[in-house]
């Protein structure tokens, strides 16, 4: 092999082994609303949801990273066209639905301020309100 290629070949493999590691660190650094949805989780609130709602999407979009840890039940059939039984059981008609223990329930998209008022789920005072979702540097 021609010293050339096999500096190209290290050079390459190089920026992949260092792309891979950025992409670790920014994947196992916590979500701002870590917290936040952890308590939700924790005090038995339940978020049915649907893959192809656009309301669902914007809900997931809002909590970023920290989604990973939300209450989430997928109604949705794999093919889009039917509703999972757990779903039928529970009465789900409308996503996004938030179901908490008291039995309230809050249908569309909502607040973090709204979700945090019907849970108890306090919100510290880095995470507030979600910055606008058509702000391209939001991470939230």
């Amino acid at each position: 092999m021609k010293k050339g290629t096999l500096i190209f070949w290290l050079i390459l493999l190089t920026l992949i082994v260092i792309g891979v590691g950025v992409s670790v660190y920014v994947n196992l650094q916590p979500g701002k609303l870590d917290s936040f949805a952890q308590c939700l989780k924790d005090k038995g609130v339940v978020y049915y949801g649907a893959f192809w709602c656009p309301h669902c999407q914007a809900t997931n979009k809002m909590f970023g990273k920290s989604k990973r840890l939300l209450p989430y039940v997928e109604c949705s059939t794999p093919d889009g066209q039917g509703q999972t039984q757990i779903c039928k059981d529970k009465g789900i008609t409308g996503y996004p639905t938030w179901v908490f223990p008291d039995g309230a329930v809050l249908t569309g998209e909502r607040t973090l301020q709204e979700l945090s008022t019907a849970s108890g789920c306090s919100l510290s005072k880095d995470e507030g309100e979600p910055v606008p979702t058509d702000d391209p540097t939001s991470d939230i």
